[in-house]
């Protein structure tokens, strides 16, 4: 177990540090001058000027070598120091303290939403395989999966914001305003654990073992709570564990649909914005959490499962 959790810490520190190079090198190549950018983030496109950039150039220290730069990053990111907008000004740390928040409520009710929503069906269309309801799931999960992500919510908005007008069309602050969101992250999740549901409930019908439950006496669903619940919960946990990379690229475009004031909502306005720190503060964070959340995912299934051996 230490063996896999130092394992697992030292691919975190590896994560951090190339996903903070790659962003400073993908920021420092974009086109454009990135001091015009700030100041006209910080006074507004109408009050900015050749002046307004060089006080701004001058004051950040963009006019340093892109070593110098990269070098001081390192070491404040050493000493767990993200620094601060260059923007706002405000710390990083609790810039992405306050955004994260609501960024990991939305992905949690997203996650509950698929979890309800997937694995019933899944094992629902298991039962008669290749049967109506079956090849109805595939196909709907095809067509679900193959459809952009923005799509999706803007059908959502249309249908339940625009025409039938049961919910607000974005914003935060009430229960109803987490449901479309929520809704378009949970419907491409749920696309493909239908399917994953469903082949690990085929497997364990065809079983050996499953069948000599039966032949005990067991009736099918006392068959399945003893014997066929926990290693179909192996396969969906280990889907929704890769899932996680759909989910945080999902909640940036999400947020920015739903004007969600969450971590991807702000990395899309700091990238415009070429806020550095800010953008790599979020995708450290984001990718830290990665690393983390498939940690746990792992460790969940050496629980459910004591044939999986986490020590090699």
């Amino acid at each position: 177990m230490f063996k896999y959790i130092a394992h697992r810490v030292l691919q975190l520190l590896l994560v951090i540090w190339s996903v903070g190079t790659l962003t400073f090198v993908l920021t420092r190549s974009l086109p454009g001058d990135m001091a015009y950018r700030i100041a006209a983030s910080r006074y507004g496109y109408d009050q900015t000027d050749a002046a307004a950039a060089a006080l701004v150039r001058s004051e950040l220290g963009l006019d340093q070598p892109w070593w110098q730069s990269y070098f001081d990053w390192l070491l404040d990111l050493v000493q767990f120091n993200l620094g601060h907008s260059l923007v706002s000004g405000e710390s990083i740390w609790a810039e992405i303290a306050h955004q994260f928040g609501h960024t990991l409520s939305l992905a949690l009710a997203a996650l509950v939403i698929s979890v309800f929503i997937g694995p019933p069906l899944g094992l629902l269309a298991a039962q008669k395989p290749n049967g109506w309801f079956d090849r109805l799931t595939l196909v709907a999960s095809t067509v679900l999966r193959s459809v952009p992500i923005f799509i999706i919510g803007i059908a959502l908005i249309t249908l339940l914001a625009v025409q039938i007008k049961w919910l607000p069309a974005a914003g935060y602050g009430t229960p109803q305003h987490y449901i479309l969101p929520a809704l378009t992250l949970a419907i491409g999740l749920s696309a493909v654990s239908v399917r994953v549901s469903r082949h690990a409930m085929v497997q364990v019908q065809t079983s050996e073992y499953y069948d000599f439950a039966q032949l005990k006496g067991l009736n099918k669903w006392t068959a399945f709570c003893r014997h066929g619940l926990r290693n179909v919960t192996i396969p969906i946990l280990a889907y929704h564990s890769v899932q996680l990379v759909y989910l945080v690229e999902g909640v940036v475009i999400v947020e920015s649909l739903f004007a969600w004031p969450g971590s991807g909502h702000a990395l899309v306005h700091a990238i415009v914005a070429r806020d550095v720190p800010m953008i790599q503060g979020t995708a450290l964070i984001m990718g830290g959490m990665f690393v983390v959340l498939n940690m746990v995912v792992d460790l969940l299934s050496g629980l459910i499962d004591p044939r999986i051996d986490l020590a090699r």
